[in-house]
């Protein structure tokens, strides 16, 4: 046998001991002798270079750390599902089916929802090709490097007598992580003296997001298929119910729990079987999902939003347990804004162990009337954010003489970060530091927020090590960041590792590493080109979004000529109210946010700047535009782009001042509204005909 013919059988033995091994519980045959077929294949690959492929079962861990992750575009976008939390919610999502279909007793096919990061898998002549995550729908990361880890994955889809291999094939599902093997990774990750993983969602998510595959590698993740996204060269069956089974053939893992279940007693019989089995699953869910089997008739239903009409998730109820209220400590936000916090005695909630939930505000804590020593009902709401429910008085620890040991919650006057007075304005919920950027707990929200994509977009820069920028005194405003070199952050590093007691492992070998810190600072350096409205998005100014900084942008054209605006020049840009207007002049009025923005101008950070734009021009001009729905051609930022740049402004609501509504696929609820007040709507053909004409299409 020729060695290339042996690499395709070791191949296909290791894939058919995989499959048997990690989807079927079924080992072929002993690890022995699957380590010597592998041994074998790495050996004949090294002396045949030229027959190494992305999907020999030898790759899937390999090549060094990504810098970034690509941006990929979903050719169908990765569509969220409606919720239903009671069963008369379950009963009008049936009875809108029915009444849609004709049919009295539809059949669903059910399944689990499990709590994990949804992916899509791209199989192109049935080779893995692609792997992203859902982000915004439209558009995720490629994370195929750390999706090529996890072993139930197949690298290649399994070939079956009869059954073609499809041009294109786009899977998708949800990573991971067992429960068991949870529990086993954290058990050795603290014998090793190192952090354990929060809780088995954050793990899956988490490893998914490692730059380097080598570390999601050791992570113990898994996948199971729920539906397909873009099909080409394959005829797909009539029912989702038979689709899955499709994907089953081709060796992609599918949930146990997957049946049909007819009409709405069907439906909740189910709820109630996978409610009473959640807790010996192996995996963690948070509820079941139901779909209208058969295809055709999901086609007639549509899509309402970013949702199909013809499925739901019906939600678990949120787990409640007691616990005792130890402590309320106070978070402090980037606008200033004080959250009491609760400090409970740990208990498992929803699989989660619990040790901390919200109080919203001291309002929330009056109305409850909670105390130290109190015991408590704590609800994960939505299987997320734990809270304080209620509080069960008549369990209060009381003194000798009948009174309560502890007294009710006051609001201190000082902040706990800083020792900055704290204020509440009248008829506001939410009481403020004043602290601004000096308090240091506003200065870690600020940096994040500065970082964030949708500002300066500093890849890299995430929660923990902006925590130990200014934990340890590197960073004291957004502006240090750009005067960061590599000797300070890996002697950050090697602080915060010291503080947590942990040695990595490239510093037992001997080793220091300092990748991460380049990528960061590569990171850092491309961040100093910018816009205008970026920039005035990024400096946190409280009230100042996304689109109020654009148009401030683009109203003054200069950052000069902003600072230096009146309250009534501000007042004068349109949907800059007198509140804004207060926030922007009092920002700008603060000498030491001034020295900030002298400070990142020195660092070399620039943006282009022009004339004033006060009056919008082009055949858009004064014309207020919605987009809705998914675009094939381009992404709804560049249409808004696009339409802006002929006059036009662009609003995320439809109201009566509203112009005209560009319709995507899945326009749903923004769409109807505007059928309702008889509002212009375009579809994506309309809108780049009309782009064609005024020379904005196709792009240059």
């Amino acid at each position: 046998m020729s060695a290339p013919d042996r690499i395709d059988e070791l191949r296909r033995l290791i894939a058919e001991a995989d499959h048997a091994y990690y989807q079927l519980d079924a080992p072929l045959v002993p690890d022995a002798e699957y380590d010597r077929w592998m041994r074998e294949l790495q050996a004949l690959e090294a002396a045949h270079p030229e027959c190494v492929t992305p999907d020999s079962p030898t790759q899937r861990v390999a090549g060094a750390p990504a810098p970034a992750f690509a941006e990929v575009r979903h050719a169908v976008p990765m569509l969220s599902l409606a919720n239903a939390f009671s069963d008369g919610e379950v009963a009008d999502f049936v009875r809108r089916v029915v009444e849609a279909t004709g049919e009295t007793a539809p059949a669903f096919s059910v399944e689990p929802k499990i709590d994990g990061l949804a992916i899509s898998l791209r199989y192109e002549q049935g080779r893995l090709v692609q792997g992203a995550t859902r982000g915004d729908g439209a558009t995720g990361e490629d994370v195929v490097a750390n999706l090529r880890t996890i072993r139930v994955i197949p690298l290649v889809l399994r070939r079956t007598p009869g059954l073609p291999l499809p041009e294109v094939l786009e899977v998708r599902g949800e990573v991971y992580m067992p429960k068991a093997a949870f529990e086993r990774f954290n058990a050795e990750a603290l014998a090793r003296g190192e952090k354990p993983l929060a809780n088995p969602r954050n793990g899956a998510a988490g490893s998914l997001r490692q730059l380097d595959p080598r570390i999601t590698a050791k992570r113990p993740l898994a996948f199971f298929a729920y539906g397909v996204g873009e099909v080409r060269g394959l005829e797909l069956p009539p029912t989702h119910s038979a689709l899955l089974h499709l994907l089953g053939r081709y060796g992609l893992p599918l949930s146990p729990e997957i049946d049909v279940a007819l009409g709405l007693e069907g439906l909740l019989a189910y709820y109630r079987r996978i409610g009473a089995a959640r807790d010996a699953l192996p995996y963690d869910i948070d509820g079941v999902v139901y779909k209208l089997d058969r295809r055709d008739l999901q086609e007639r239903m549509g899509f309402v939003a970013r949702a199909p009409r013809w499925a739901i998730a019906h939600k678990f109820p949120a787990q409640e347990e007691l616990t005792v209220l130890e402590g309320i400590d106070l978070q402090v936000g980037r606008t200033g804004a004080i959250t009491p916090v609760a400090r409970l005695r740990p208990v498992r909630v929803g699989g989660v162990t619990v040790t901390n939930a919200t109080l919203h505000n001291a309002d929330q804590i009056a109305r409850l009337d909670a105390r130290v020593g109190d015991t408590v009902v704590v609800r994960r709401a939505g299987d997320v954010i734990p809270e304080v429910l209620r509080v069960l008085h008549e369990r209060r620890p009381l003194a000798g003489d009948g009174t309560p040991l502890s007294p009710p919650f006051v609001m201190p006057a000082a902040c706990p970060e800083c020792g900055s007075a704290i204020e509440r304005a009248e008829g506001e919920a939410v009481a403020r530091c004043t602290g601004g950027l000096y308090c240091p707990a506003q200065r870690k929200q600020a940096l994040i927020h500065f970082a964030s994509r949708r500002a300066m977009d500093i890849e890299g820069l995430g929660e923990r090590l902006v925590e130990d920028l200014v934990d340890f005194g590197y960073v004291q405003t957004v502006a240090d960041l750009y005067r960061l070199g590599l000797d300070d952050l890996i002697a950050m590093k090697r602080r915060a590792d010291a503080r947590d007691g942990v040695t990595p492992e490239t510093v037992k070998q001997g080793r220091i590493a300092t990748r991460w810190a380049e990528n960061l600072l590569g990171g850092i350096d491309q961040s100093r080109r910018t816009t205008l409205e970026r920039l005035l998005f990024a400096l946190g100014i409280r009230d100042v979004g996304e689109a109020t900084a654009k148009q401030l942008a683009r109203w003054f054209g200069s950052l000069d000529a902003l600072m230096a605006a009146s309250l009534e020049e501000l007042q004068a840009v349109p949907d800059v109210g007198p509140v804004v207007s207060q926030r922007l002049h009092g920002f700008f009025a603060e000498p030491h946010n001034r020295e900030v923005i002298a400070a990142l101008r020195a660092a070399g950070v620039h943006w282009p700047e022009g004339p004033p734009q006060r009056a919008a021009e082009g055949p858009l001009a004064g014309r207020t535009v919605v987009l809705t729905g998914a675009l094939a051609a381009l992404t709804r930022d560049e249409a808004g782009a696009h339409l802006e740049a002929l006059g036009a402004r662009v609003a995320g609501s439809v109201s009566k001042k509203t112009h005209l509504v560009v319709a995507g696929e899945a326009a749903g609820a923004k769409l109807d509204k505007a059928r309702e007040l008889g509002i212009e709507i375009w579809d994506e053909a309309a809108l780049l005909d009309f782009l064609r004409v005024h020379g904005r299409w196709p792009p240059a």
